[in-house]
């Protein structure tokens, strides 16, 4: 995408204070990389300014008194300007719904569960870590931004439901993974962080590659075990249903099978993310290219804010069920349409 801008630095002295004037003047302010752009062009622009004369500065040949009031008089104005663009960050990331909105689906279990290690934190107030750990559509991959990422999404929702609680939702993904990479390194990057609930999307790559379904199986178990014994609260995310996927059928069922096995097995939450996307598809008429990529695999901004939204209304039903005193047991899982 190009961005254009409304001035540039000319040759008069005259017209380069007016740019710099310009700049520190409230802006409206294009949503995600156009914000990275236009600080890096103002910051530009600014800097060349600073090595003109002075004849350039709009307090040239004031006291110091006088230029620091100036100064001082001009910082209002780039406070502003920069609390404009995290509103509009956050407009933009709310805007992604409008021209289609992110609805429940209908007939889908939900098999979530409650969720009560990260439940109780968050209706006592206390910090609470997320890990997202995964293969590319964790990473984020087709997104437009970082922004635009579930976990980012995720996190961001849960901030604005409870703004005065500490929040992290770290980003473990790493793109062409499946069980084999992510058990190297789930010590590390999962376990010994210590997390409050931990997201494990798998099985994607397992189908895209032929891996053989027990191994996967075994791997995940081991992962599930592993998890679970340090006490976090665990919801596993089976395969998108995207082209490349739904073009092995028999793999892509089995999988979301053998997942399904796991989390009952273990009495852990899953989010049926196949499922999910098949209703946006097949029930709600979205066509495909509305939420997949062009590379017919990795979800699209949209894609990835509705995954974020039902996985953060989930984790919002589970809180509200802790502060009313429903305080579901963990290896009961709950069956209800979403």
């Amino acid at each position: 995408m190009r961005f254009a801008f409304p001035f540039c630095l000319a040759a008069g002295p005259s017209l380069r204070a007016a740019a710099v004037l310009a700049l520190l003047a409230p802006l409206s302010v294009a949503p995600s990389r156009a914000q990275t752009g236009q600080a890096d062009q103002h910051a530009a622009l600014s800097s060349g300014a600073a090595t003109k004369s002075d004849a350039a500065r709009p307090d040239a040949g004031k006291p110091a008194a006088m230029a620091a009031d100036t100064a001082n008089q001009q910082q209002p104005g780039i406070a502003s300007q920069a609390l404009d663009k995290v509103k509009q960050v956050a407009r933009s990331a709310s805007d992604i719904f409008h021209r289609v909105p992110c609805h429940q689906p209908t007939g889908v279990p939900n098999t979530t569960g409650s969720l009560p290690h990260v439940a109780a934190k968050l209706a006592a107030g206390k910090p609470v870590v997320i890990i997202a750990f995964g293969s590319s559509s964790t990473q984020g991959y087709g997104s437009s931004a970082p922004e635009f990422t579930y976990p980012n999404r995720l996190a961001a929702q849960l901030r604005r439901q409870y703004p005065s609680a500490d929040i992290t939702v770290l980003n473990r993904g790493k793109g062409g993974e499946d069980a084999p990479e992510m058990m190297k390194r789930l010590q590390t990057e999962v376990i010994d962080m210590h997390p409050d609930m931990v997201i494990w999307q798998v099985g994607t790559n397992a189908v895209l590659r032929n891996l053989d379904p027990v191994e996967t199986a075994k791997q995940v178990e081991d992962g599930v075990a592993r998890i679970q014994a340090d006490g976090a609260d665990l919801v596993l995310v089976d395969p998108q249903y995207s082209p490349r996927v739904t073009e092995r059928p028999e793999s892509a069922r089995g999988m979301v099978k053998l997942l399904g096995r796991i989390a009952a097995l273990r009495h852990v939450g899953i989010f049926p993310r196949f499922e999910v996307m098949r209703d946006w598809h097949e029930k709600q008429a979205i066509p495909i290219n509305d939420f997949v990529i062009a590379d017919g695999l990795h979800m699209n901004d949209w894609g990835y804010a509705c995954f974020a939204q039902l996985l953060g209304d989930d984790i919002i039903r589970s809180v509200g069920a802790i502060k009313i005193g429903v305080n579901v047991p963990s290896d009961v899982r709950t069956y209800r349409p979403m």
